[in-house]
């Protein structure tokens, strides 16, 4: 729209008006929000944040009143987008609905148009064309800042769907890989039982033959004992197992001396690997007083020195005890010679150590960097030998045993690291409380870092 000098001048004035009572007309538009009963976020704002960007866009509506030329004009048009578009962020961070900023820019339109008409009728000699292109201006002005703060309202909720979609699609991604390895675990438990049971039918089979031997009998007679032993104990792991992922073991708290509990283990434990031409060390302190539950602390600990020797084939195995320098924990690790663990087709258990271990070194950064752990590696290990040794019989399956050692972790608040090194061993490292909380369900025992 054209206009005279006179009326450019005209508009310039009236420009500088409202920047002149600017305070006003935002005082004005906090009452006119603050009266409005859809309005409630708005309430919980200082006044500068309530203020956000509406200052930037009355300036920009300023300069949009003192351009005369077409590129001030439409430069001043881009400002006002721009604010517009800050202010509709601003009001989502904030908690704002759709509907609230909506309203808020409808009240600073009708501030805006009310003080338009005071000063037309305190200036009646204005030129016919400086009002209507003043209210021209200011309705561009509030449609652009609706339009654009509700650009940006879609915008923010197609990239909050979008992120939700993403989040839902890794869960079920990962709910669905824990299927999967959950499954592996429990196929590996059926082929353990599988050869346990194999070996009890064929040497019942063989003991039936009328010309054996009294040696022979006896030395099948004693392989019999083994398979129903393995079969056995295999069958009370799977149980064991079963009740740790179902939440109905419970914890019964009271004091012992870990550092005797472990000195038994140990002991019973020696003479199985002297068998085996293994050294077994041992080493800790004499007393080592805690409260926590000495049966599942038990079963956790022999799991781990059980599994330790059924896959050492040359050297040993070291048990060492400590309180840590931690407040109110104290540190178990079961470290042995055997081949370490690779990276292929790897059950629960090695994913969920393997993720154990990076947290809690990434916490507490005190490996040694020589010292390549599991969490240097790009796959987790499996819990399979590298050599071609094969475990005794009488051993139940590893698989299982270390599950119940992920368990029995979360269960005694416990958390678990695992350090391993092809063909030089493999390290456990259990910290537990030193004190732990009162008898309580499986799911009621806090969280491990497993």
């Amino acid at each position: 729209m054209k206009h005279t000098p006179r009326g450019e001048a005209q508009l310039d004035a009236l420009a500088a008006h409202l920047q002149t009572n600017r305070a006003s007309i935002l005082r004005q538009w906090r009452e006119a929000a603050e009266s409005d009963l859809e309005l409630t976020t708005s309430s919980s704002l200082s006044r500068v944040q309530f203020h956000d960007h509406i200052p930037e866009v009355l300036d920009a509506f300023h300069r949009k009143l003192c351009a005369h030329q077409r590129s001030e004009i439409a430069e001043a048009t881009e400002d006002q987008k721009e604010s517009a578009s800050g202010h509709g962020l601003q009001r989502w961070q904030q908690g704002y609905r759709e509907r609230e900023v909506m309203r808020e820019w409808r009240h600073l339109h009708l501030c805006l148009v009310d003080e338009l008409e005071r000063y037309a009728s305190d200036h009646p000699n204005l030129e016919r064309s400086v009002l209507p292109a003043a209210r021209r201006a200011l309705a561009e002005l509030c449609s652009d800042g609706v339009c654009e703060s509700a650009g940006q309202y879609a915008r923010l909720q197609r990239a909050e769907a979008a992120g939700r979609v993403r989040d839902l699609e890794f869960a079920l991604a990962e709910l669905s890989e824990l299927g999967k390895r959950r499954a592996q675990a429990w196929h590996e438990a059926a082929h353990d039982l599988r050869g346990s049971f194999t070996v009890v039918k064929n040497v019942s089979k063989f003991l039936t033959d009328e010309d054996l031997s009294p040696t022979e009998r006896a030395r099948f007679a004693a392989t019999l004992q083994r398979g129903v032993t393995s079969l056995h104990a295999l069958l009370n792991d799977l149980l064991g197992l079963a009740r740790l992922e179902a939440g109905q073991e419970q914890r019964e708290v009271a004091p012992f001396d870990a550092a005797v509990l472990l000195e038994e283990i140990c002991e019973n434990m020696r003479h199985s690997a002297k068998e085996r031409g293994l050294f077994f060390e041992a080493e800790g302190p004499p007393t080592l007083e805690v409260e926590g539950d000495r049966v599942k602390t038990h079963r956790l600990v022999q799991n781990l020195v059980i599994n330790a020797l059924k896959y050492t084939e040359h050297g040993g195995v070291r048990v060492t005890w400590e309180r840590s320098p931690e407040v109110e924990r104290w540190v178990l690790c079961v470290q042995d010679t055997g081949p370490g663990l690779r990276a292929s087709g790897a059950p629960p258990i090695a994913y969920a150590l393997a993720e154990a271990t990076k947290q809690v070194q990434s916490l507490h950064a005190v490996a040694e960097k020589s010292e390549p752990s599991v969490s240097e590696d790009t796959h987790a290990p499996t819990l399979r030998s590298q050599s071609s040794y094969r475990p005794p019989a009488d051993v139940p399956g590893e698989g299982i045993g270390l599950s119940i050692v992920k368990r029995l972790c979360e269960l005694l608040d416990a958390s678990l690291e695992l350090e391993t090194q092809s063909g030089k061993g493999t390290t456990f490292r259990v910290i537990f409380p030193s004190r732990l909380e009162g008898t309580s369900g499986a799911e009621g025992g806090g969280s491990a870092s497993v």
